[in-house]
């Protein structure tokens, strides 16, 4: 076992490479070459082992190497009570700057990979930009639907890891096409430790809880070793009536001057309104003028409406004044009748947060030792993933009043010159999502003299069933605008006899729909998305030839790589038949990627003034890609030691990334956006007095005969998403770093600063459907502005009719920024501490759509702060480890965003002008633990309490220039579950 002492010298030898580690969490640093350890007390010196760092392909006898590289151990996950791999790679600082792809988040939006899955994106820069090896070899990507390419980090167990290495530079001319953020390099356990391990997570609120039950077992034979681990994990759904903060969502708006809370207040609670998703509703379109703008019909359920508000037949006058059966009321149209609008169904409070997901995994890996210089090799790992979700929706008709223009004799009761369309709402909304994931290793490695060698192949198959529940689209559209009933029809797509749909029925319009009308409404169907990759890689190493200053280090290797994507959605979505929902064809692809490269590493200088050492490292790669072509990659990296305290490490590489197969694919996939989140020109004379558009947008409106007035429509705006082939160029990317160690022989006390830069050019990605409307609007040219021929409006209502949103390149990207890591082990005579920060400092996270936009920089805005950090505390004493965790976001604002480069915090809410919230104060999340060690037992306990305050998110105001969910600011970056206890239990054997 590791002594407190070594652990010590082995981080403070850790950040002379950059990497800042847990203070009781044993540390290892080099790969396993797979011979058989040397005996200690051997009659004659052997020569210092060769050993491979990440971020070179060229095995030397030092860890000084010049790219930057962050070291995580798994053991930190138990001391701040983290159980999945995905909790633990996100409070690294390169992560934590920018909002990643989470479970949560991916019930909540439509997320590569699919519901359930949890990718890393390397300083913001996307998923599909990191790339994740497994022991040092590539890893296949998972998930379901049609925009696969990154690896889910479901698949992993920590129970399997050793240590995470992260190299925060991009390093394509060494690894591969997709590394241009950098390398996620998970290393499994090995040597002969067996243990079972059970842990636990508890929070005080309900909703949340994690469970994972692990054993592992490794043997060493004479002739070589073999590592079995098996992992079970299990969370509990988090739902969002679980956290109060989740459940209402309020304006959350001030009074300018004295700072009061200026929301709505529902007068039949005394409370603030809630204003969610709006339920039971009938919406009119109205032709008298005397129903009031955006009134919706809403139906007395209560019986308290009438103290507050006239209804129909009330307010009515004349013929084409609209009246309706008794109990129905006009809402959302003013200050007062907006606070008795219906906003908070009871359905809202089982909507799926956080998803419940069940992972089973398997993971095998063995060596056999052919001979002392040949070792083969291979690793197993078989993995299930089921994610349940729960949600809730609303789904709507379009039927004539009974005496309007064709009238229809079900709308009894329903007179005026209006037409309605009712809109009920439901919980049948959720899915099931299943994926199967298998990767097989088989490798052998060896040595001829100073010469390393090593050939592998990998083979990885993602199998995905997601089962969405759905509402038949035929059973809406063939009933709209009928006159009366629809007895004896058959549906048109599923030829079923059609059921008149009690559209007007209050009950129906509250979710309280008969068995029978669930059955003829809504159903269910299963997709499937089958993700395979195969590769073939060999490497050789070795040192070339001598030089004054030392022997040259040479790499080389080829590589092979195979992709295929097969997505099949249900055959309800195939045949055009799901309502409301996200559609698309068959996505279907492959490519095969060959690619050559090789590395160089010259001992330029040794042991000269200010120059202890000196070393030039350069790589170059070059890569065919079957669906795009060639391009050639370089990296050049220079290490200098000055002394024994100070080092110097700079590196610039280029990158080039092939667009991934879903991005070149993805068959016509079409989801509907509502017109008030897309049309900046809705009411444009009144935003533009309100300060809500520029000036800019308000003219372009009104130069495409947009009328000052135009208050939108309520069919949603279609958007149709596909793939760039034969469009679509590969990105290219320069990364640099420029660094120091510092690492003084006076105290243990060791320090790294690092300076990156990295610039992405034809960066492909999908815009959205806003972002295209927007653009086009808000362009100083816009009767030349590209982005205005990717939507269509409707001829007749003027709305946005269909919006095109396929991939395409975006003119750059550019992210720089400062990591500092910092580690102070000390000793005195009551115990051992150590103390350890991380920290990263984003200067600029911008983006440029086209040559002619105005460059958008995101740094320091809602879900990109610009400070992050990490600081670690602990203190060993006898069997006993305390740790205190503190993990810093800073704060974050997207006032200048919404105030076009200026603060603004003024809006107009209901006529009235008031002070909106669209920042976050800066949040310190803190985990306290104790671990006790029962040595002679094999016995570890570990308790604490993590969010230990009880933090919650912070509160932001409803806007569309802020995400959140509730009152509570909706990015990765933030606790959501609250206070927790866990505990952990291991027994080693």
């Amino acid at each position: 076992m590791t002594t407190f002492l070594e652990e010590l010298k082995l981080n403070r030898l850790a950040l002379a490479i950059g990497c800042v580690f847990a203070a009781s969490s044993p540390a290892v640093f080099a790969q396993d070459t797979g011979a058989d350890d040397e005996q200690e007390n051997t009659a004659t010196e052997e020569p210092a082992e060769k050993i491979q760092v990440l971020g070179s392909r060229i095995r030397t006898d030092g860890l000084d190497q010049a790219s930057p590289v962050e070291i995580i151990s798994a053991s930190e996950a138990v001391d701040q009570g983290l159980v999945t791999l995905g909790d633990l790679l996100r409070t690294s600082t390169v992560a934590a700057g920018s909002n990643q792809i989470t479970a949560a988040t991916s019930t909540a939006f439509v997320t590569e990979g699919g519901t359930g899955t949890e990718t890393l994106s390397l300083r913001g820069l996307g998923a599909n930009r990191t790339l994740v090896l497994l022991n040092g070899r590539r890893i296949g990507p998972a998930g379901t639907r049609g925009q696969v390419s990154a690896f889910d980090l479901n698949i992993m167990p920590l129970s399997a890891v050793e240590r995470v290495e992260i190299l925060k530079d991009g390093a394509s001319s060494l690894y591969g096409s997709d590394a241009v953020a950098g390398v996620v390099n998970i290393i499994t356990k090995d040597g002969d430790e067996s243990s079972f391990n059970l842990n636990m997570v508890q929070p005080m609120d309900d909703g949340g809880s994690q469970f994972r039950l692990s054993g592992t077992m490794g043997r060493s034979f004479d002739s070589g070793s073999v590592r079995i681990v098996g992992d079970y994990q299990k969370q509990q759904e988090l739902a969002r009536g679980d956290r109060d903060f989740f459940a209402c969502a309020n304006a959350y708006v001030f009074d300018p001057e004295t700072g009061e809370r200026r929301d709505v207040v529902d007068p039949r609670t005394g409370e603030y309104h809630c204003n969610d998703l709006l339920w039971g509703h009938v919406w009119i379109y109205d032709y008298s003028g005397e129903v009031p703008i955006d009134a919706k019909a809403q139906y007395d359920y209560d019986g308290n409406l009438g103290q507050y508000l006239d209804s129909f037949n009330e307010r009515a006058t004349g013929p084409a004044s609209m009246r309706t059966p008794e109990g129905w009321y006009p809402v959302a149209y003013d200050r007062e009748s907006f606070g008795l609008t219906n906003a908070d169904h009871p359905f809202q409070d089982l909507e799926t947060l956080s998803p419940e997901t069940e992972v089973a995994t398997v993971f095998v890996e063995g060596e056999y030792w052919a001979s002392d210089t040949t070792t083969m090799y291979a690793e197993v790992l078989l993995n299930r993933r089921k994610t349940i979700t729960n949600g809730y929706r609303q789904f709507w008709s379009y039927i004539y009043n009974e005496n309007f223009f064709a009238g229809n004799s079900l709308s009894e009761g329903w007179t005026g010159a209006q037409w309605l369309s009712p809109t009920p709402i439901t919980d049948h909304s959720g899915s099931e999502i299943t994926v199967d994931y298998r990767r097989f290793v088989a490798g052998i490695e060896g040595s001829i003299g100073q010469w390393y060698w090593d050939i592998n192949y990998q083979d990885s198959r993602s199998d995905g069933d997601y089962q969405t529940k759905i509402i038949y689209q035929d059973a809406i559209f063939d009933q709209n605008f009928l006159t009366g009933s629809c007895e004896g029809m058959e549906l048109s797509v599923r030829g079923i006899p059609c059921q008149d749909v009690p559209w007007l029925d209050p009950q129906f319009l509250a979710g309280n729909i008969s068995p029978e009308m669930q059955e003829f409404l809504f159903g269910s169907e299963t997709g499937n998305t089958i993700y395979e990759q195969r590769t073939l890689e060999g490497t050789i190493s070795g040192e070339w030839f001598e030089m004054p200053a030392g022997m040259v280090g040479v790499a080389a290797g080829l590589s092979f790589q195979e992709d295929k994507i097969n997505d099949t959605p249900g055959e309800v979505t195939l045949a055009g038949n799901s309502w409301g929902m996200t559609s698309a064809g068959i996505t279907r692809g492959d490519s095969f990627t060959r690619a050559a490269f090789a590395e160089l590493q010259l001992p330029l200088a040794r042991d000269l003034p200010l120059m202890k050492r000196l070393d030039l490292s350069m790589s170059a790669r070059f890569t065919d890609v079957s669906t795009y072509g060639n391009d050639t990659t370089y990296k050049a990296s220079l290490n200098w030691t000055v002394n024994d305290d100070f080092r110097i490490r700079a590196s610039q590489g280029t990158s080039f990334r092939s667009p991934a197969l879903y991005e070149l694919f993805l068959n016509d996939q079409t989801s509907f956006a509502r017109q008030g989140s897309i049309d900046p020109c809705r009411l444009w004379q009144q935003a533009e007095i309100n300060g809500t558009i520029s000036e800019q947008t308000a003219e372009n409106c009104e130069a495409d005969g947009i009328p000052p007035d135009f208050a939108g429509a309520a069919i949603s705006a279609e958007v149709t998403t596909s793939g760039g082939l034969g469009d679509l160029e590969a990105e290219t990317s320069t990364a640099r770093t420029l660094g120091f160690v510092w690492t003084p022989d006076f105290t243990e006390f060791a320090m790294s600063i690092d300076y990156f830069d990295i610039e992405i050019e034809d960066e492909v990605t999908l815009l959205g459907a806003g972002t295209i409307v927007y653009g086009c609007y808000e362009s100083q040219n816009f009767e030349t502005e590209p982005l205005c021929d990717l939507f269509t409006r409707n001829e007749t209502d003027l709305r946005v009719d269909n919006v095109i949103n396929n991939y395409i390149n975006i003119s750059n990207q550019i992210n720089r920024g400062i990591d500092l890591q910092m580690s102070y082990p000390f000793s005195t005579s009551f115990a051992e501490f150590e103390l350890s920060y991380e920290h990263t400092y984003q200067i600029e996270a911008s983006r440029k759509l086209l040559p002619t936009s105005v460059r958008q920089d995101s740094a320091g805005r809602l879900g990109r702060p610009e400070h992050v950090g990490n600081f670690n505390f602990a203190m060993m004493k006898g069997d006993w480890t305390f740790n205190w965790t503190a993990r810093y976001i800073g704060d974050a604002s997207n006032h200048e965003f919404y105030g076009e480069g200026e603060y603004r915090d003024d809006a107009t809410y209901w006529g009235e002008e008031v002070r909106v919230d669209l920042a976050t104060p800066s949040v310190v999340y803190h985990a306290f633990s104790a671990t006790r060690d029962f040595v002679e037992e094999g016995v570890s306990v570990t308790f604490g309490l993590a969010n230990a305050f009880d933090k919650e998110p912070p509160k932001l105001s409803s806007h569309s220039f802020a995400t959140r969910i509730g009152n509570a600011a909706f990015y990765s970056q933030y606790d959501w579950l609250g206070r927790r206890a866990f505990v952990n239990i291991s027994y080693e054997f």
